[in-house]
């Protein structure tokens, strides 16, 4: 599904704004035709969640209704015309005047269905969507699961995994239109040959049978173009750019890539569709213990982040946006990995622009493997079919740099294993689990390299199917609490250990400390900002000496909504480095100091 642009052939109309909203809890709104029109509606934000926006609807994650009316311009008469949602979670039914258009479920990915042969023209359009976004141990991330790591957390609602389950229409929601025959994807890889020459492939797929096509790289100075020739629906074009600029931090190049559908034929005629995106030409690979980025090895500096702040929740936010990655240039980091699930593609579009290297994951947290084997199989149904999404939605992304298909997955034995009292390999059936994820993604796009991030405790044998291992490390919070030199031992010692066992590039993708920002200690003790910065310090220290780490992500960006729980001051997890409402503490501007140098 092809991001929504508004060019000369193709056309979108945005239908964020205020909605009507209803609360449906007994489930009865489809029995009452409520997608017609809401019985007792009141006005809503789109997007937005809705958690924070009530008092009613705080914790609540049973069914709701958003309704609006709108007027589909006469001059798309003849085209193709869809509704696009850009994240509905976790469960959307859509209908548009009283009739079904389709069912989604999972959220934090876009989906769309098509209109044309429902719209009217000659009048006002219902459209309606019911959300639910329940928690069961059968999604992904799964909620409610007894025993485990929501029962270490203690939290309400109970959520397996340590944020907030945030709800309604979250990102924009978007009308379409677009030629019968068009442009349906087009998928981009680039290489980079002797002599700085950029190789840029590009597969493309029409809707109908036509021939003749068109592409296009420029970025004002250079202009490279070939034509296309269709058969069975898909074209490939070859596009080589002497003397190319390669994309990455500090200088993100990036070329004007334009397809174009022509008529068949003698003459050239009008075009048929046409799409622009933007294509930076860069390699990554690994090799030993570095990840390379054009051929040279990178450090990644950065963070955990969270789609996240007041009043809105997870809703997309231009203006936040925008603040968070400023932020990120001021404190000098260069990456960040999506925690814990995709991101708007706004975000990776900026990071594009920004020279930001992006690690792209799935929703893929808090999995588990007890209870009946049923279960795992619907959760690795669901799994794939969220990697597959991402896939097609992110591929053509220069900032994306690998696919991490689960966060701190929960083997059944987590407990002991994290005391030290299990050692036994992990049941082979879970690690063919996430090998199943692994070789997906190299089969979507063998381009990029696949990692997950590990659990204090997990398996060496899941961290071995991937080609970069990420792990999430707390020691000095979770185990060694103010004990901070014995905290950098045993972190020194266990990646010792993982480079001894797996001989794979190592990024420490969690690290961090809870802390309440203006309170200070001295000597550092928990829950100050000083102690935050020594926590920082150790790991920045013990990874420098390790030639085999390949980049440290902070634990978090900002401070973070979490469900109710007595380890949670405030429902939120205090770990961020800048506040909710992005204020630096003191551990900013210690980051700073490092990482600008």
């Amino acid at each position: 599904m092809l991001f929504p642009i508004q060019n000369d052939i193709r056309n979108m109309l945005d239908l964020s704004g205020i909605w009507d909203f209803q609360l449906d809890a007994d489930s009865r709104g489809i029995d009452e035709g409520w997608m017609q029109g809401l019985p007792d509606p009141r006005p809503i934000a789109v997007p937005s969640s809705w958690n924070e926006l009530f008092q009613d609807t705080h914790d609540y994650l049973g069914d709701a209704w958003y309704v609006r009316s709108f007027h589909a311009p006469t001059s798309w008469r003849g085209q193709r015309v869809a509704v696009r949602v850009g994240s509905a979670n976790y469960l959307a039914e859509v209908w548009l005047n009283g009739k079904q258009l389709g069912v989604h479920e999972g959220g934090h990915l876009p989906f769309e269905f098509d209109l044309t042969e429902t719209l009217r023209w000659d009048g006002s359009n219902t459209l309606a969507i019911r959300v639910e976004a329940k928690l069961t141990p059968e999604r992904v991330p799964p909620g409610n699961v007894p025993g485990g790591l929501s029962a270490l957390l203690r939290a309400y609602p109970a959520a397996s995994f340590d944020f907030f389950p945030f709800a309604g229409l979250q990102r924009p929601v978007v009308l379409t239109s677009m030629p019968v025959a068009h442009i349906t994807d087009v998928t981009v890889t680039t290489e980079i040959e002797a002599s700085a020459v950029g190789v840029v492939t590009v597969h493309v797929t029409r809707s109908d049978d036509g021939s003749r096509g068109r592409l296009v790289l420029s970025d004002g100075d250079t202009r490279v173009e070939t034509a296309l020739t269709f058969s069975g629906g898909e074209a490939e074009g070859v596009l080589r750019v002497a003397g190319a600029r390669l994309w990455g931090p500090g200088h993100p190049h990036l070329y004007s890539l334009t397809v174009t559908l022509e008529e068949d034929g003698d003459t050239v005629g009008p075009a048929m569709d046409r799409y622009t995106l933007d294509v930076g030409i860069r390699t990554i690979a690994v090799e030993g213990h570095n990840i390379l980025l054009n051929g040279e090895p990178i450090f990644l500096t950065g963070f955990g982040r969270h789609e996240d702040f007041p009043v809105h929740g997870r809703g997309f936010d231009l203006p936040v946006m925008i603040k968070d990655h400023t932020l990120l240039h001021w404190v000098g980091a260069n990456s960040y990995r999506t925690a814990h699930y995709p991101y708007a593609e706004e975000q990776l579009l900026l990071a594009d622009r920004l020279g930001i290297l992006v690690i792209d994951e799935t929703p893929a947290v808090g999995l588990f493997f007890e209870g009946e084997p049923h279960g795992v199989e619907t959760r690795l149904a669901v799994c794939r079919g969220q990697l597959d999404a991402l896939i097609a939605r992110d591929k053509n992304h220069a900032c994306v740099i690998a696919w991490s298909v689960a966060n701190e997955p929960v083997p059944p034995d987590l407990m002991a294993r994290m005391a030290g009292r299990s050692t036994e390999p992990v049941a082979p059936e879970t690690t063919a689990f996430f090998q199943t994820l692994a070789d997906d993604a190299h089969r979507l796009d063998p381009s990029r390299p696949v990692t997950l991030a590990g659990i204090m405790g997990g398996p060496l044998e899941w961290l071995d199917v991937c080609e970069i291992v990420m792990v999430n490390r707390y020691f000095g919070w979770y185990s060694h609490g103010g004990q901070l030199d014995e905290a950098a031992d045993a972190l020194s010692q266990e990646l010792d250990s993982l480079n001894a066992a797996l001989g794979k590039p190592i990024i420490i993708s969690e690290f961090g400390a809870d802390t309440l920002a203006g309170v200070h200690a001295d000597p550092p003790t928990l829950w100050s900002e000083e102690y935050q910065v020594e926590f920082l310090r150790r790991y920045l220290d013990v990874a420098a000496s390790k030639p085999f780490v390949a980049g440290l992500h902070v634990w978090n960006f900002a401070d973070f909504r979490t469900g109710q729980a007595t380890m949670r001051a405030g429902s939120l997890n205090h770990k961020g480095v800048f506040t909710r409402e992005r204020q630096p503490k003191m551990a900013a501007h210690f980051l700073r100091s490092r990482w600008k140098k």
